[in-house]
């Protein structure tokens, strides 16, 4: 008797078990084991969806997700189903959600034992690319069976081919490849970076991109998406904006976008700028006095502090009023 995989209606996939008859060419089923679901579409669709945007980017993943578990169901049935190379190569500008993908990655292989820790080990060139001769080889080692289990996720991985020929970061990217292919079940690397630097870095290494059979695209947040964002990190936080704080923020960030900067850091910007602002309020809240659950949950337009100068000489804002009265 052995354990099969088996979809039901709602897309669920269970574990069940299998009695075979002898010489039968398919494996019989019987009544599911509603103990001992395998990790589901559904739990899979409820990570994804925390996500805000990225609609490519999640339609890859599940994409990965269904090609496991059809491999396993071909597994069960005798029939061949090839080995998948996992391997991947983001390539987007930052904050864009490489790096919470990538995590996520690692949590889904874990729960479907592709990977037998799924952690994440983040480095960058200064943690693979020693000083002298046989460092860099050592500390490429080194990091690779830390993140033996689970996922290497390399940013600004194109920086390894800087340098020309007697660069050690050549020597990093040649110790990463014979890894690659030795320990392929072991760990799964993720090289990422900026889309133009990523494909001039494979066009200088013409060995590496077959080693790197999943190639996902993180696109720019739209300005909607990053006001949902701001939304779900005040919320996350247990705040939340008025209205006329709202309008401000939504202002600000399609200045931004239509700006189209290219260092602009998307996500990781938000963040920052949520972050100003519950310091703004906390100051905001002293001066005040004591204040009430209300006004601590409260962030207003006062306390988005943005560094442009079309925001600071705009015309005085409903909240802004408000708190000159107050004062």
């Amino acid at each position: 008797m052995s354990e099969a995989l088996t979809f039901n209606h709602k897309g669920r996939i269970n574990v069940v078990l299998n009695q075979y008859k002898k010489d039968a060419e398919e494996p019989i089923a019987v009544q599911p084991d509603e103990a001992r679901l395998h990790y589901s579409l559904e739990q899979v669709e409820e990570k994804l969806s925390r996500l805000i945007g990225m609609e490519e980017v999640k339609k890859t993943v599940r994409e990965i997700y269904a090609l496991l578990c059809v491999n396993r169901l071909r597994q069960q049935y005798r029939l061949k189903a090839e080995e998948q190379t996992l391997h991947m190569l983001f390539k987007g500008n930052p904050g864009t959600g490489k790096t919470t993908v990538a995590r996520l990655l690692g949590e889904l292989f874990a729960e479907m034992g592709v990977l037998s820790k799924g952690h994440l080990i983040e480095a960058e060139r200064a943690d693979l690319v020693g000083e002298y001769i046989g460092q860099t080889a050592q500390k490429t080692r080194d990091l690779i069976k830390k993140a033996q289990g689970g996922i290497l996720f390399i940013d600004e991985a194109y920086s390894l081919g800087r340098g020309g020929e007697k660069d050690f970061g050549k020597e990093a990217i040649d110790s990463l490849v014979k890894h690659m292919e030795d320990l392929r079940n072991e760990f799964i690397l993720i090289l990422a970076g900026y889309s133009d630097e990523m494909n001039r870095f494979l066009r200088m290494n013409p060995g590496l991109p077959s080693r790197f059979p999943i190639i996902i695209t993180f696109p720019n947040y739209t300005d909607q998406e990053l006001l949902a964002i701001s939304e779900q990190m005040v919320a996350e936080r247990e705040y939340k904006f008025t209205a006329e704080a709202r309008r401000k923020l939504s202002r600000h960030l399609q200045n931004k976008v239509s700006e189209n900067e290219r260092s602009f850091s998307n996500g990781r910007y938000v963040r920052n700028l949520i972050e100003k602002s519950i310091r703004q309020q906390a100051v905001r809240l002293l001066r005040e006095g004591v204040p009430d659950r209300e006004a601590l949950l409260t962030i207003r337009a006062a306390d988005i502090t943005i560094e442009d100068g079309r925001e600071k000489t705009a015309r005085p804002t409903v909240d802004d009023l408000n708190m000159e009265s107050i004062l």
